[in-house]
């Protein structure tokens, strides 16, 4: 049989105290009802007063601790009963930096009889008093970044996508656009390696008869770390650069062009063109040098060589506009013979190192060598080592004696030209490598077009690249 009682409120018609029930009997709330003031079951009320100095908890509170300004301490309640309870909470995630004192007010915590400092940031813990032996025990705890959200990842189009492992890579060689339609989060990937050529800078011809063009420096060069996608960067790919978060929007990609050889009439060649992908632009290397005073090494990614002088002529410029790590090196400076007239160019800069000298030769008739191309660096961004952004060797004109052109280094860069013993022109810059491009020998006197009694002429520098990287899976 069921009795139903309807009152509102329930009173003691004397003392404090109100019995519900009675002894073995059980009380049970209706489902879909809910209680208030019947006790607690291990949680806490949370107090919206946020706490900026220090105070003393009350057993059944937690406690929001701001220690921006400096470390707090929180005082436990003198004389607990088994079953209090106190939380803490880093407000601002500042315990690292200004600690938060858990001080112990006469009893143990974690059966120890010492105050508990907290010092890891964005963590909140709640303590429970068990007994006189163990004091107040951690029943939980938890920091801000224990939050696992569900892995989601980049999804992306645009360039040439190959995979490698858990890792997509986008190549782009000419102009394009990546295409972000998913920017993922931090628990799967929001953030992508990159690395961005620009095109390599022309060898020019040498001034008339005045011995080698200086060699075209090499494009900038700029990398992430290559932390985030599990491949080994180039030296320039080590801190401060970062790899860059990407939200869904299309990203326009710029590849530079290399820089254009001279032509007949015109012996400096031009330099290469820049590569950008979101924020990041990398400079065109600069041209070699065709005569220092009127044609000097132009500045850039890395810059051009110089021509053949007496006294060493003007260099390059590298890692202009500057940017760290540098985007690339100078170009070196060109020299000549005791005749003034034979020389050889410098070589241009390159992502790894400056271009070299030319050899300096105050005796007629002995062997004259243009300036090797500057150093360039290798990357696994593609999941394989390619070198990149090698500096343009410095042409050379021996007169009667023999001579060499520079050296171009690994990294897509073209050698110098010779006038003696064969006349040979600069080599062109690797397509997508971004080296320099040779310098050239002199050609004839009155800018004529380029003959055999002069040597060959300056040679194109290397078109760029951009390389994207990031995990899908």
């Amino acid at each position: 049989m069921t009795s139903t009682i309807k009152v509102n409120t329930i009173t003691t018609e004397s003392g404090s105290t109100l019995t519900l029930g009675e002894s073995g009997k059980t009380v049970t709330i209706a489902s879909g009802a809910s209680t208030t003031g019947m006790g607690r079951a291990g949680a806490v009320d949370w107090q919206t007063s946020i706490k900026t100095s220090d105070f003393t908890a009350a057993s059944g509170e937690g406690y929001f601790v701001n220690t921006t300004s400096g470390t707090i301490t929180v005082t436990l309640p003198a004389s607990p009963s088994a079953g209090a309870i106190v939380a803490v909470s880093d407000y601002a995630e500042t315990f690292d930096t200004n600690n938060c004192t858990i001080a112990r007010n006469g009893s143990n915590i974690e059966g120890v009889a010492s105050d508990l400092v907290v010092s890891n940031e964005g963590i909140a813990l709640t303590l429970v008093y068990a007994d006189s032996t163990k004091g107040w025990k951690v029943v939980g705890s938890g920091q801000e970044s224990d939050k696992n959200p569900t892995p989601i990842f980049i999804e992306a189009t645009g360039g040439t996508i190959t995979c490698s492992g858990n890792f997509k890579i986008h190549t782009f060689t000419g102009p394009g656009t990546f295409t972000v339609t998913n920017g993922g989060n931090s628990g799967g990937s929001n953030t992508v390696d990159y690395l961005v050529l620009a095109g390599g800078g022309a060898g020019s011809h040498a001034d008339d008869q005045n011995g080698g063009g200086g060699g075209g420096g090499a494009g900038g060069y700029r990398e992430s770390p290559g932390s985030t996608t599990c491949y080994t960067s180039s030296p320039l790919g080590a801190s401060p650069a970062v790899a860059l978060p990407v939200t869904a929007q299309g990203y326009p990609i710029t590849v530079g062009g290399g820089g254009s050889a001279p032509t007949c009439g015109a012996n400096q060649g031009t330099n290469g063109s820049n590569s950008v992908f979101s924020t990041i632009t990398s400079t065109g290397g600069g041209v070699g040098a065709s005569s220092n005073s009127l044609n000097p090494g132009k500045n850039g990614g890395s810059g051009g060589g110089s021509a053949r002088s007496n006294a060493g002529g003007t260099i390059g410029s590298g890692n202009t506009p500057p940017v760290n790590p540098p985007q690339g090196n100078n170009g070196g400076v060109g020299f000549g013979s005791a005749s003034g007239i034979d020389g050889g160019g410098g070589g241009g800069g390159g992502a790894g190192a400056v271009g070299s000298n030319s050899s300096c030769n105050p005796t007629p008739g002995t062997p004259l060598v243009g300036g090797n191309g500057g150093a360039g660096v290798t990357s696994c961004i593609s999941a394989s080592p390619v070198a990149y952004a090698g500096g343009g060797g410095g042409g050379s004109t021996g007169g009667g004696a023999a001579s060499s052109g520079g050296t171009g280094n690994p990294g897509g860069a073209g050698g110098g030209g010779t006038q003696n013993p064969t006349n040979s022109p600069g080599k062109n810059g690797t397509t997508n490598r971004g080296g320099g491009g040779g310098g050239g020998a002199a050609q004839s006197a009155g800018h004529s077009p380029l003959g055999p009694t002069y040597g060959g002429g300056g040679a194109n520098g290397g078109s760029g690249i951009v390389i994207i990287r990031y995990k899908f899976q």
